[in-house]
Order: structure tokens, then C-alpha cells, then sequence
């Protein structure tokens, strides 16, 4: 069966015009993208960063607007990407790097218990972390093989890229080697990501 045609990223207005106020992340998404653009960039970069999600301080497992968490990406993303290797580049190790301050949290330290280093049960949990992290979206993984999944991201606001990297750090808990994770968008906020390794 030949795969869709990709439909391009929406924007960020166009992304911010489907939000709800019931949308909402954990305060550790917000403190991991604010630490990885301090480490990335600078405390300067940071400030701005942190005037686009509402120039607050947030708590780990308090629950803020996904809208402010959009923002923040996006400015990060263009105070960083034209140092960085553009957008692209910077959205993937921002979504990487955010998932290692997740990993160390309750949730994730938790999610790495229960799967140890199967890469298949890594991503089994990977669902019910979102639920436990996000108020939007569903998430469902298939088994393609023994060395492949597709884990189907429906009514995702995050970038497509930074969940990349996302998948990407979680996965390499695991002993794997030649890790890829592809993404293919198939409508403004449902994303395929198929994830293979070695």
C-alpha cells in the first residue's frame, strides 16, 4: 500500500488557533526546554524564552497552557536555529535533550523501571507517560517486527521534529544501534512515526 502524501507542519498561529484552555503540559516539559536552551544558548536566550511562555516559574507536575509550551518552542527555535543548523536541526536536540530532564523525573525514572532496556516495552510505556504528562492527544504504538514499531500520535500539538527527538532519546535507553525515527505527517496534528534499530 503506497503511504500518504506528508501534509505540511502547521505554524504556530495555526497551531495556537486549535487550542483549547484544557490543553495543557507538565511544568517539566517548560523546565526542560528552559534548561536545554540555557545550555544551548545563553541566559539572555533563556530570558527571551522564557517571556514567550508567560515569564513564570514552573513546577514540575503543575500543569500549564500548551499554548505557552508552543511558544516557547518556536522562539527557541529561531533565537537557536540560525546557530544550530536551522529549525530542524534545533527542534530535534531540543525535543532530545527536554526527554533526558524527563527521564530523571518521577514519571520517566518510572517508566524506565518497568520496561528496563527492552526497546519494545520502552515504547509500550511511552503512551501512558504522555497521559501522566499531557491533558491532549492519544497515543498508540504497533509492533511492526522485531526491530521496528510505528507509534501513531493523534491530535499532537508538539512539533513533529522535537517529538522526534523525543522518541529518539527514549529509545537509546535501550543497547540499540542505527536507530532511526521517522516521522510522517498525515494531517495538522496527527503524526506516524516509524522507529527501527539494529
Amino acid at each position: 500500500m503506497p503511504l500518504p502524501t506528508p501534509v505540511p507542519a502547521p505554524g504556530l498561529e495555526h497551531l495556537l488557533s486549535l487550542v483549547t484552555p484544557a490543553d495543557t503540559a507538565r511544568g517539566m516539559f517548560f523546565n526542560g526546554l528552559l534548561d536545554a536552551v540555557r545550555s544551548f544558548g545563553s541566559e539572555e536566550v533563556r530570558a527571551k524564552v522564557l517571556a514567550a511562555a508567560g515569564d513564570r516559574k514552573f513546577v514540575d507536575f503543575r500543569s500549564y497552557p500548551v499554548s505557552d509550551l508552543l511558544k516557547a518552542i518556536y522562539t527557541a527555535t529561531d533565537l537557536l536555529g540560525p546557530r544550530m543548523g536551522g529549525r530542524d536541526a534545533i527542534l530535534h536536540r531540543l525535543g532530545r535533550r527536554a526527554t533526558e530532564d524527563f527521564l530523571h523525573s518521577t514519571v520517566g525514572k518510572t517508566m524506565v523501571a518497568l520496561a528496563g532496556t527492552d526497546p519494545h516495552r520502552l515504547l509500550a510505556n511511552f503512551p501512558n507517560a504522555c497521559r501522566a504528562s499531557l491533558s491532549y492527544g492519544e497515543r498508540s504504538v504497533e509492533k511492526l517486527g522485531d526491530k521496528h514499531v510505528r507509534m501513531m500520535a493523534r491530535r499532537d500539538f508538539l512539533p513533529m521534529l522535537y517529538i522526534e527527538g523525543i522518541l529518539t532519546a527514549v529509545v537509546e535507553q535501550a543497547p540499540v544501534q542505527n536507530l532511526v525515527v521517522r516521522g510522517l505527517r498525515i494531517s495538522p496534528l496527527d503524526v506516524d512515526y516509524d522507529i527501527s534499530w539494529s
